[in-house]
């Protein structure tokens, strides 16, 4: 996965997310809109095979997009790995 930066602003960032779609960029934009500091979060891929994805950010106050985007991906990564470790467990039990 590549990604660029395309704008950052005091309260706005834009990413390109290079060869990754909605399996991956809807999860995230879920969870930045569950996060309090964000006032709008949105992902756009103009066509399936010719455009790059992108993630959208804006945030409130102080939250500064970058700090609240790594904050977010922190937390996903913690809710799969207690899905995995639970999923593990119960595999166990059959």
């Amino acid at each position: 996965m590549k990604l660029n930066v395309v704008s950052k602003g005091e309260h706005d960032l834009e990413v390109e997310v290079l060869g990754e779609n909605e399996t991956l960029l809807n999860p995230i934009k879920q969870a930045l809109l569950a996060d309090k500091d964000v006032e709008f979060a949105e992902y756009i891929i103009e066509h399936p095979t010719l455009a790059t994805p992108k993630i959208f950010l804006r945030t409130k106050g102080k939250a500064k997009p970058e700090v609240v985007l790594k904050r977010t991906i922190k937390g996903l990564v913690a809710e799969f790995d207690q899905f995995e470790t639970a999923f593990a467990a119960e595999l166990k039990k059959k």
